[in-house]
């Protein structure tokens, strides 16, 4: 399934889930082959297309689904979304935290000396950081919150940004040999959980943007009891699903436009065509066409290129010049390239399913490189000029 709209959710607990599918409609149900059941539906008001999965609990669970998701549905991103422990006292419960990294805690060596931690850890890209955080700053999320949404101080619901940890065991202690560990090495989180880092490797394997959007329902402290969960549970994961749907919203929206700067004027790239041989009408965005070529540069007279994968080239050296003038960092770097290493494989495949791979590696390429302007409206000519000659 392709479709620039859609954004993939995934949550742990069926009440997580049910926090999502209350703000969709129009839903259908969609089998994978394996088994798998998601369902899909749209956000009132918008074209904001939503796949929803459960997972389990469980980093190896949420891993494996989520490749699956991804693969299936070719989303703009992954956003994981439901309930987490707070690490620090202060910190509300119902607050929204949205993670900037994520580290996969159990990872290191028990030694005669004490315990050496060697963690994996996945930042958030650059792209989805920067929207979460307007989003945060717009406050217009808020507008899809329960009208009785509060936090335990009383006060409205906020997001605040941090790494989350992920483990594999429920905690529930502030002294507990698991606190400790936290407490001593991974002093910077901020919530902890146990599916985030299975979602963040399986974006990262696939290069697929992923947001994970927690909402505190205890503490971790010792005092996390059925009757607790039953209270905050419920109103933790509607404030995530709140944030979580307003990002996606945001993301379907990024999808179907080619972003500029208002008043910025057009950069003018080094030229690449690329020939439509196909009967019938194809829309471009920010691109000249004469007859059925399709022109990268502001005027169709420079130099022609018919092969597609002379445009991924000139994509790479620009992704290459904005990594050396520091506008993507390290992480989204490697993802972004990543995408274009797959469009490339795909377009030497002979099938007529090579083009549709490219297609969809692209998408994804662009919803990594969204912020880049050059870059981006590049990136549209050349899917748009894809998909009339597949």
């Amino acid at each position: 399934m392709t479709d620039a709209r859609v954004v993939v959710v995934l949550t742990a607990l069926d009440l997580e889930y049910k926090a999502v599918r209350k703000h969709l409609k129009d839903i259908e149900q969609h089998r994978h082959s394996t088994g798998t059941r998601f369902e899909i539906g749209t956000v009132e008001g918008t074209d904001c297309r939503i796949a929803v999965g459960l997972v389990g609990v469980g980093n190896s669970n949420s891993a494996v689904l989520a490749e699956r998701a991804i693969q299936q549905f070719s989303p703009v991103a992954a956003l994981f979304v439901g309930v987490a422990g707070a690490v620090w006292d202060s910190t509300p419960l119902g607050q929204v935290v949205v993670a900037d990294r994520v580290f996969a805690y159990h990872g290191g060596t028990s030694e005669d000396d004490g315990f050496k931690a060697r963690p994996s850890e996945w930042k958030t890209s650059h792209h989805l950081s920067q929207l979460a955080h307007h989003l945060e700053r717009s406050g217009t999320w808020a507008a899809r919150l329960p009208l009785d949404a509060h936090m335990s101080d009383g006060g409205r619901p906020s997001v605040m940004f941090g790494a989350i940890a992920a483990g594999e065991v429920v905690l529930n202690s502030r002294v507990s040999v698991e606190a400790r560990r936290i407490h001593e090495h991974y002093n910077n989180a901020t919530a902890i959980e146990m599916e985030a880092a299975g979602i963040a490797h399986a974006g990262h394997l696939n290069s697929a943007p992923v947001a994970i959007i927690r909402g505190i329902s205890d503490r971790a402290d010792g005092e996390k009891t059925s009757a607790n969960d039953g209270t905050w549970q419920p109103r933790a994961a509607a404030h995530a699903a709140a944030f979580a749907i307003e990002l996606a919203v945001e993301l379907a929206n990024e999808a179907e436009e080619t972003p500029m700067t208002p008043n910025e004027p057009r950069p003018t790239p080094p030229s690449t065509t690329v020939n439509n041989t196909a009967s019938g009408n194809v829309g471009i965005q920010a691109a000249n066409v004469t007859g059925s070529s399709v022109w990268m540069s502001a005027a169709p007279h420079r130099e022609q290129v018919t092969d597609p994968t002379k445009a991924l080239a000139e994509l790479r050296a620009l992704l290459d010049a904005h990594r050396a003038d520091g506008a993507v960092d390290e992480e989204t770097y490697d993802a972004a390239k990543s995408g274009l290493v797959n469009a490339e494989t795909a377009l030497r495949d002979p099938d007529a399913k090579g083009k549709k791979k490219a297609v969809i590696a692209l998408r994804q390429f662009g919803g990594l490189v969204g912020h880049l302007t050059d870059l981006a409206a590049k990136t549209a000519v050349v899917i748009t000029a894809l998909n009339g000659i597949a």
